[in-house]
C-alpha cells in the first residue's frame, strides 16, 4: 500500500489569504498546505478520501490518472467542493465515479451538486454511484473499508481504515469503540487543528493524546492550520514516532 497526502491544510489552508504570519510568510514546502485529503493505492486500486477545494490542483500534481472510489468523511465544503473535477475521471475510464458516504452527506451533495444528481443532466456532467455508508465495515473493488465514526464537535465524521492504514480528520471526540477499530494500525493520520483549544478540532497536545492511545507504530498529524507553527517548530517537540505531515508525503505499508 502507498499512501499520499494530497493535503495537510485546514479549511482556509496555508499560507491563509492576505496573512502576514511567520507560517504563512515561510519559504519552507513544507507550510505550503493544501485542504486535507489522501490518495491510497492498494492492490492495483486508487482511493481518494474528500475532494476539497483543491480537489483538481492535488490530481495533477501527483499524476493520478485512475480513481476507483472516493471517499467522504463528511459534507464541510473544505472536504466536498471539489467533487465536479471527477469528470475527467468519467471521461478517461468510460464508468460513473463510485462514491461512499453517510445519507446526511449525500443529501448535502444532492443540493450543493444539484445538476449531477438531476434527471435530465447536461451533457458533460459528473457521474456519480451513490454508495450510502452505515457504520458497517464495506468493499471498493475487493479491498475491505471500515469507517470509524468520531465527533467534530457534535457532527458525526467518518474516519476510515484500510489495512494497516487509519485516516482521521475533524476530529475532537473519539469514542472508545472507535479507538480500538483504529488500534493495531501500522500508520495513523489524525487531526491536529492547532495549539490552542478549539471547540470542533483536537488540539496539538489532544492529538499527541489520542495518537499514544491508539498506539500506531507511526502517527502522522493534519488538517493543520497556520496558528500551530511551522512544521519544522512542532515536529521537534514531537515524542517518537509522531511526525507532522506535509504535502505530497509519501508512505509505505
Amino acid at each position: 500500500m502507498k499512501v499520499t497526502v494530497l493535503g495537510s491544510g485546514t479549511s482556509q489552508g496555508v499560507p491563509v489569504i492576505g496573512c502576514q504570519c511567520t507560517v504563512c510568510q515561510s519559504l519552507d514546502f513544507r507550510d505550503k498546505r493544501l485542504r486535507s485529503s489522501v490518495h491510497i493505492e492498494v492492490e492495483g486500486k486508487s482511493i481518494v478520501i474528500d475532494s476539497g477545494p483543491d480537489f483538481r490542483q492535488q490530481m495533477l500534481r501527483e499524476r493520478i490518472s485512475q480513481l476507483d472510489a472516493l471517499l467522504f468523511t463528511h459534507e464541510h465544503k473544505d472536504h466536498t467542493a471539489g467533487m465536479d473535477d471527477i469528470r475527467s475521471f468519467n471521461f478517461l475510464q468510460e464508468k460513473d465515479m463510485p462514491v461512499y458516504a453517510a445519507p446526511r452527506v449525500i443529501e448535502q451533495l444532492k443540493r450543493e451538486f444539484a445538476y449531477v444528481f438531476s434527471e435530465k443532466k447536461y451533457p458533460g456532467v459528473p457521474m456519480v454511484e451513490v454508495n450510502e455508508l452505515d457504520g458497517q465495515p464495506f468493499e471498493v473493488e475487493g479491498i475491505q473499508v471500515i469507517p470509524i465514526e468520531v465527533l467534530h464537535y457534535k457532527l458525526p465524521v467518518y474516519g476510515f481504515r484500510i489495512g494497516d492504514f487509519t485516516y482521521i480528520t475533524d476530529a475532537k471526540t473519539i469514542s472508545e469503540e472507535s479507538l480500538e477499530k483504529a488500534r493495531g494500525s501500522k500508520i495513523l493520520m489524525i487531526n491536529a487543528l492547532q495549539q490552542t483549544e478549539h471547540l470542533s478540532h483536537l488540539t496539538l497536545n489532544e492529538a499527541i493524546d489520542m495518537a499514544q492511545k491508539i498506539g500506531a507504530d507511526a502517527t502522522y498529524f493534519t488538517h493543520l492550520s497556520h496558528k500551530m507553527g511551522s512544521h519544522k517548530t512542532i515536529e521537534a517537540q514531537l515524542p517518537n514516532n509522531i511526525y507532522i505531515a506535509y504535502d505530497g508525503l509519501q508512505l509505505s505499508l
